[in-house]
């Protein structure tokens, strides 16, 4: 088991991923490690220490997203009502969706192992079901959706608007599921 970070090296953990993602998403998992450490504050050695392989950024990066996205379902229930707020999440979704583009060949081969991709999915169906659970609980979203089944849709949504590089299909598609969500 590891033992946990100090205040400063935890802070440059956070400040890498930070950037990484912004790098990844801008231009790629082929970003040069390099001008990330530099952006981070940091040195190239520091990287290394915490993460020995392009890869491992990768899907630290990619973890690190799935949390933060995964985390905002509670924040959003706390400031919207419930189906602003699942409007909100499954844009933060897609647009979560679009900048992975980026690292997707690099997670495939980190993410082989099918725990890994279940624990990610696990997530994302539990902070879908806070939302759902919320809009049924105010009278807003129609009982007994599955959470699984919104996930999938939102994933078919970022798989048709992504090829065709269309975020305002993407927010018409995004409306059409809420209406089968929200519809009596």
């Amino acid at each position: 088991m590891s033992r946990p970070l100090r205040a400063d090296a935890r802070a440059n953990h956070d400040r890498l991923l930070e950037v990484a993602a912004t790098a990844f998403a801008r231009e790629g998992t082929g970003a040069s490690l390099k001008a990330i450490a530099r952006e981070a504050g940091v040195g190239i050695g520091t990287l290394y220490r915490r993460f020995p392989t392009r890869e491992h950024l990768v899907e630290a990066v990619y973890r690190n997203e799935v949390g933060r996205l995964c985390a905002a379902a509670p924040d959003l229930l706390a400031t919207q009502p419930p189906v602003d707020a699942l409007t909100t999440w499954m844009e933060r979704f897609v647009d979560f969706m679009a900048a992975k583009r980026g690292m997707a060949d690099v997670l495939r081969a980190v993410l082989l192992s099918d725990e890994d991709r279940l624990h990610t999915r696990d997530l994302l169906r539990t902070a879908i079901a806070a939302l759902l659970d919320a809009g049924v609980a105010a009278g807003a979203v129609r009982p007994g959706v599955d959470p699984n089944d919104v996930l999938m849709g939102l994933g078919g949504i970022t798989l048709i608007a992504g090829a065709e590089r269309e975020r305002d299909l993407a927010t018409r598609l995004i409306g059409l599921l809420l209406h089968g969500v929200v519809g009596q």
